[in-house]
């Protein structure tokens, strides 16, 4: 008798689940690069760091070359997109796209590679980013375990930001900084591009999936109210959304929630106009994104 073939009990736009509990993801595994002692265009070190051994979590740190005179750098934590369940903060275009970044802001960046669902299950993305951001604010007093970040972070000028899920990541790091707090950090910014918060059927029902816990459609790390956003720990925030981006218009609304929240920040939205979902992650030089420059301009108006 011919063993039984599995059935596909699951179905979502980037894995589907098995009925013995195997999760096949398309597009896997994620291509990785190594980092670099010194990248020979923009200039930028990077190395790989442990964040915590259980759980697993690390994070690649970029120092762009230093400016002259020597003055202290402001800190980007940087959580990449991909739905929650893909792509890597080692990908080639992570790697390259968080380098671009570091060299034209002049900021440390620190991006941290989250475990992915559904292997692990919501909120592990969310626990790994806080508790990288708590890594970052463990260096301020100048004893942190990583030498760049004691010697060269500014830790009043911290930053916040990613994209697509990495976008909601980043909200859910500017509420945490709020309820919680980062003593010895300021955290100046928040950036946000083409983030998911929710309203969009088929992106909600893999993210509820993927968060067994999650107290249904209105969760506030999915789709937070104007009520949680009043509580958001930072002074600054930039939300971009894309046209034809299906994420566009709850990105728009979480905008509209924060005017109303109370939130004493300010907030600004940049919506790129014939665009498509992170479209910038495909332009390889910084001259030529509009986001990157952007993104630049946010972090240095400080």
């Amino acid at each position: 008798m011919e063993p039984t073939k599995p059935e596909v009990t699951h179905e979502f736009p980037f894995f589907r689940v098995y009925n013995d509990g195997c999760v096949e993801k398309f597009n896997w595994p994620q291509e990785t690069v190594p980092p670099t002692t010194n990248d020979p265009i923009t200039g930028v070190q990077s190395r790989d760091a442990v964040i915590s051994g259980d759980p697993k979590i690390s994070a690649r740190i970029f120092l762009p070359r230093l400016p002259d005179p020597i003055h202290k750098l402001p800190v980007l934590l940087y959580a990449h997109g991909g739905a929650f369940s893909m792509m890597s903060a080692f990908s080639p275009r992570y790697d390259a796209h968080v380098r671009t970044l570091a060299a034209e802001a002049r900021v440390i960046a620190v991006s941290v590679e989250y475990r992915l669902a559904p292997e692990h299950p919501i909120p592990a993305c969310y626990d790994d980013s806080w508790a990288t951001l708590q890594w970052i604010a463990a260096h301020a007093n100048g004893d942190g375990p990583d030498p760049w970040l004691n010697e060269n972070a500014d830790f009043n000028r911290v930053f916040v930001g990613g994209d697509s899920a990495g976008g909601n990541i980043s909200g859910y790091l500017a509420l945490q900084a709020g309820s919680i707090g980062l003593p010895g950090v300021r955290v100046a910014g928040a950036i946000l591009v083409h983030p998911y918060f929710g309203g969009v059927e088929v992106d909600d029902k893999m993210w509820l999936y993927m968060c067994p816990s999650a107290s249904g459609i209105d969760d506030y790390r999915m789709k937070p109210s104007a009520e949680d956003l009043g509580g958001i720990g930072c002074d600054r925030m930039l939300v971009f959304v894309a046209e034809k981006d299906h994420l566009c218009g709850p990105g728009k609304a979480y905008y509209e929630n924060l005017k109303k929240s109370g939130w004493k920040g300010k907030v600004e939205l940049v919506e790129n106009k014939g665009e498509e979902h992170c479209f910038h992650l495909r332009i390889t030089s910084g001259d030529d994104n509009a986001v990157v420059k952007k993104i630049v301009s946010f972090i240095n108006q400080d």
